[in-house]
């Protein structure tokens, strides 16, 4: 019995190996290391594992470089990453096939001088070096083989490329077009029409208008999404009268900034050092009769006003000059005097006057800062406790009967800026918190700390008319000024029509001549210069605007400035439609060799690659 079961045990063993096995061949066939050496075919062309996973790192590597953060192949999924890879060699392995069915080739002597030339295969004696070859290929994981396999390919893509895009040229009558378009000109006179020309300015809406405009234009007043939220704060003003500060403490500050406190007189002073006493007298001399000027003499040596600008300067700083600059007033140039470069040239640009502050009347100031300073420690020794206070279930109305915290509440949105909202920490935790979210302690930039809960979202919403009357009304009146506006300007431009006169509406004018239609006018409305440009020669327009009308005749209809910058802008829009072409005219190729060569993909292999990743 004991021998039958022991024989049943080996049969079973290798019944599980046998299994194993199989499962592994299996696996085996699709997996990196398996019998699978591609994840596609196009024509004769196979895209090879290797190339798929250098082509997917290279994508991922691009948007970790601009995002700064991993990627997981999860996400590179999630983004299409893997297929944008794929896409990409399959566009270059159909072009690949067509080379192939072309017949194209490099040759082996052009392959040779291309390999030969590259900079990175080079020694420091500027030849091909061996060695050099080798470890540059390991470094991407290429062998010889391999690379030179590609760059043969890569060559003869580029041998089609440019027989295909070599020469196309976009018709000149489409540049010419939209050159004229950008560069086209326009002379116009526009009058005007302000609320001054108004008979009688716009009176103050009844309560039946301020309704009906609210309920006309509900979408211009809605409260944004809104955040209610209660927080507990503790700042370092708070504790200020609980905190003592002895007075050694601020006679030692004092001290410690007396250079702040206890500023000297001060000149801001260039200086022009010379070889010689002779040479700085002759130099001041000329100054004195105006044969030259200081900058000159500076410019005369190679030298910048920046090389001799000394900025602001004591007595002490000066040594033995000292009396003589400090005599002197602004802008005068004084000397010779002595200086650690020799006889000099000094110019005074400006004067600092002596400021001194007596401790009795720095000390509050100073007092306050210490105490801020203690407060603030104070508050970070309390923090962690008070977080234990949270983490162990406290609310924030708990928190602040058991701390010396105080409790608020506010309806923040994203444009708040008022008390606690004001800080930059407060309001990332504003953004951040959501519904559950267990209040933990932060630090604001002054070093004070708090912490807040969500009460309540509420979503975007019509703002009751008690609350936003005030601006429907000033709405309401802006919107009835622009139309009195307009109705006078249509007024105006009947009288133009029978006389053509400007200068008889009694209304500001003026002229404007050859200006395109990216010319800038102030107090007109964005779209003033398209309009200008819709309208006819002669024609009377009325253009509305924001608080003013504008009557518009158009006097000239004038053609490009052919200037240098239009001849150039005009070149460039050439290249760039040529080149824009040729590119279409390429892709459509490729598109076109890819239907024929009629790629087969492996998804079995694609998915072992990505699992392996």
């Amino acid at each position: 019995m004991a021998a039958g079961m022991k024989n049943l045990s080996k049969t079973f063993v290798w019944i599980l190996m046998g299994l194993l096995m199989l499962g592994l061949a299996g696996f085996g066939a699709t997996s990196l290391t398996g019998t699978a050496r591609s994840v596609a075919q196009v024509g004769n062309e196979d895209i090879s594992i290797n190339d798929y996973v250098r082509e997917l790192q290279r994508e991922i590597r691009a948007v970790e470089s601009q995002t700064g953060q991993p990627m997981q192949i999860s996400q590179a999924h999630e983004f299409g990453l893997d297929q944008l890879a794929l896409s990409r060699l399959t566009a270059l392995a159909a072009l690949d096939n067509e080379v192939g069915l072309l017949g194209l080739s490099i040759g082996d002597e052009n392959l040779q001088k291309e390999i030969l030339a590259i900079p990175a295969f080079q020694g420091v004696d500027g030849s091909f070096d061996r060695d050099s070859y080798e470890f540059q290929l390991d470094q991407v994981g290429l062998t010889d083989s391999e690379f030179e396999s590609d760059l043969r390919k890569e060559s003869a893509r580029t041998i089609v490329q440019g027989a295909i895009m070599g020469g196309v040229e976009m018709p000149q009558t489409l540049t010419d077009v939209m050159t004229n378009f950008v560069g086209a000109r326009r002379s116009f006179t526009v009058a005007t029409v302000s609320p001054d020309a108004l008979s009688e300015p716009i009176g103050q809406p009844t309560d039946a208008q301020v309704q009906t405009f609210y309920d006309d234009n509900a979408d211009l007043f809605t409260l944004p999404r809104t955040k209610r939220l209660t927080y507990a704060i503790l700042s370092p003003d708070m504790l200020l009268d609980s905190v003592e500060v002895d007075e050694d403490a601020v006679r030692r500050l004092y001290d410690q900034r007396s250079e702040e406190f206890q500023q000297p007189a001060r000149r801001l002073v260039e200086r022009l050092p010379f070889s010689d006493e002779a040479a700085a007298e002759t130099a001041m001399a000329q100054i004195a009769v105006g044969g030259t000027t200081f900058e000159t003499l500076v410019r005369d040596r190679d030298l910048e006003l920046s090389d001799v600008d000394l900025g602001d300067v004591t007595r002490d700083d000066l040594g033995d000059a000292a009396d003589g600059v400090f005599a002197a007033e602004l802008d005068d140039v004084v000397g010779p005097l002595p200086s650690p470069l020799g006889p000099a040239l000094f110019r005074i640009n400006g004067t600092l006057a002596e400021n001194i502050i007596a401790f009795e009347d720095a000390a509050p100031i100073l007092r306050e800062e210490l105490a801020a300073d203690r407060a603030r420690r104070q508050i970070e020794a309390q923090a962690e406790d008070i977080n234990d206070l949270l983490a162990g279930g406290a609310t924030l109305e708990e928190l602040v009967g058991e701390t010396e915290m105080e409790l608020g509440q506010i309806d923040w949105t994203r444009q708040s800026e008022d008390g606690v909202a004001a800080y930059d920490g407060f309001r990332v935790a504003a953004q951040d918190v959501n519904e559950g979210d267990f209040p933990e302690v932060a630090f604001l930039e002054d070093g004070s700390i708090f912490a807040l809960r969500l009460d309540e979202v509420l979503p975007r919403r019509p703002e009751p008319l008690d609350s936003a009357r005030e601006r429907v009304i000033a709405a309401w009146v802006q919107a009835e000024t622009d139309k009195a506006l307009e109705e006078q300007a249509k007024t105006v431009l009947a009288q133009l029509e029978s006389n053509g006169d400007f200068t008889e509406t009694g209304l500001p004018f003026r002229v404007e001549n050859a200006l395109t239609r990216t010319a800038f006018l102030d107090d007109v409305p964005a779209t003033f210069m398209s309009d200008v440009f819709d309208m006819e020669l002669d024609e009377l327009r009325v253009i509305p605007g924001t608080g003013t009308a504008f009557v518009v005749r158009l006097e000239e209809l004038l053609p490009p400035d052919e200037t240098d910058e239009l001849r150039q802008a005009r070149e460039a829009l050439a290249a760039q439609l040529n080149q824009a072409l040729a590119q279409n005219i390429f892709d459509a190729y490729v598109r076109d060799a890819q239907v024929r060569a009629r790629p087969v993909v492996d998804q079995q292999a694609l998915n072992a690659v990505q699992a392996s990743y």
